[in-house]
């Protein structure tokens, strides 16, 4: 029994997981310490233990009867956001919450990982070659649709995951450069558009270049940067019809002083908390900033600022050192793995949660826009946590089976 749980059971994944866990229920815990918010704490508590049986169903139950049921699951988190859109509640102006009996959740949480299993189970089949055009427009297709859902709602955060993610899939799966490139230039031009008439030219001419030197044919040139070119010049017509609070998120984004009492308010507060952490922190519940609940609902998004406040840059360090070990056990995972499915598996989900723990991270520092992403195993929230946990027990399933083909 040792033996095979030695050469089996993926410790690694395992305890970095429960390590982030127990450091996310005390953050938590600290978080809602001074305002008799201590309910947060028990649920977060309830979703962690409910989070560790599905972790471990996950990582023993056969990996050929996940690529099996992809699709069943892929299905049906379509169908779920389809309802959400109906009949959704709207929190924060994006309906992207689903409950029933007081019990629900956010359904893109899991789509996401539904998104990727249907993915590799598609680039696993025999007859399926991700260089032919048909299979590629099939493959883009499985992620298309949740990411349109999804941004109706409108969730932009979520969508940007979706996006982050298909692209290391993209290359995992053996794409070609030219189209790698075709899909990023179009995000390069868009950003420069956002930024002023000079950065929108500048862009264009880099994407231009990008294009040209990667080209496997002058047509496919000129669709490609066409296409960018259009998206590019549409980002204002976007930006218009915008919810007001996502507008200022991009604009608080790129300048998060210029409303400090308003729109840039939380980002100000959280760089202001984790500035004053120094080097060793403040000391557990210790936080000035936490502990007078600078930052509102400060458990959630901005879960960071309370672990850079108390413990400071060396306590920081030491939780972004585990999400980058964890980060990188998953691209071993996936390149250790024969089985196809499982190694194009174990990259979108640690796309997934990489895109997480850096744009997370990255907002509560100012260097990210604040897109409402939760940080992995740390904010709180059941459908994050329970989604983040059997993630990585799909991550151990993967190594588990390593050696199968």
């Amino acid at each position: 029994m040792f033996s095979y749980l030695k050469e089996y059971f993926d410790y690694k994944a395992f305890l970095l997981c429960l390590a982030l866990v127990i450091i996310g229920l005390m953050l938590i815990y600290s978080a809602t310490f001074d305002i008799n918010n201590a309910a947060n704490f028990h649920k977060q508590s309830l979703w962690a233990g409910l989070g560790f049986i599905i972790m471990l169903v996950m990582a023993f139950i056969p990996l050929r009867t996940v690529q099996r049921l992809s699709f069943a699951f892929y299905f049906t988190t379509l169908t779920i956001l389809v309802v959400v859109l109906i009949v959704g509640s709207t929190i924060k102006g994006s309906k992207s919450w689903f409950g029933v009996g007081g019990i629900g959740g956010q359904p893109s949480e899991f789509a996401k990982i539904a998104t990727v299993l249907a993915f590799a189970s598609y680039l696993s089949k025999t007859d399926v070659s991700i260089s032919q055009f048909k299979h590629l427009v099939i493959a883009l297709s499985i992620f298309v649709v949740p990411m349109f859902l999804i941004l109706v709602e409108p969730d932009l955060g979520t969508t940007i995951v979706f996006f982050a993610t298909l692209l290391p899939l993209l290359y995992w799966a053996g794409v070609s450069s030219f189209i790698l490139i075709a899909v990023l230039v179009p995000i390069i031009i868009a950003l420069g558009a956002l930024l002023g008439t000079a950065q929108f030219l500048i862009a264009s001419v880099l994407g231009a270049a990008l294009l040209y030197f990667f080209r496997e044919n002058r047509f496919a040139f000129a669709v490609a940067f066409g296409v960018a070119l259009a998206i590019g010049l549409s980002v204002q017509i976007v930006y218009e019809h915008m919810h007001v609070y996502q507008q200022k998120r991009i604009t608080t984004f790129l300048n998060p002083e210029a409303d400090q009492l308003g729109a840039g308010y939380n980002v100000v507060q959280s760089k202001i908390a984790i500035g004053s952490g120094g080097f060793i922190g403040k000391g557990y519940l210790k936080g000035t900033q936490t502990q007078l609940n600078y930052i509102p609902e400060q458990w959630t998004d901005f879960i960071f600022c309370v672990l850079g406040e108390e413990f400071g840059f060396l306590g920081a360090s030491l939780a972004l050192a585990m999400f980058a070990a964890l980060s990188l056990h998953g691209l071993r995972i996936a390149n250790i793995s024969k089985n196809k499915f499982g190694s194009v598996s174990a990259i979108g989900i640690t796309g997934i949660l990489t895109t997480h723990i850096v744009i997370n991270s990255g907002m509560a520092m100012g260097l990210m826009p604040v897109i409402g992403l939760p940080l992995p195993f740390m904010s709180y929230g059941g459908s994050a946590l329970i989604a983040d946990m059997m993630m990585v027990g799909l991550l151990m399933n993967v190594y588990a089976n390593r050696k199968e083909y």
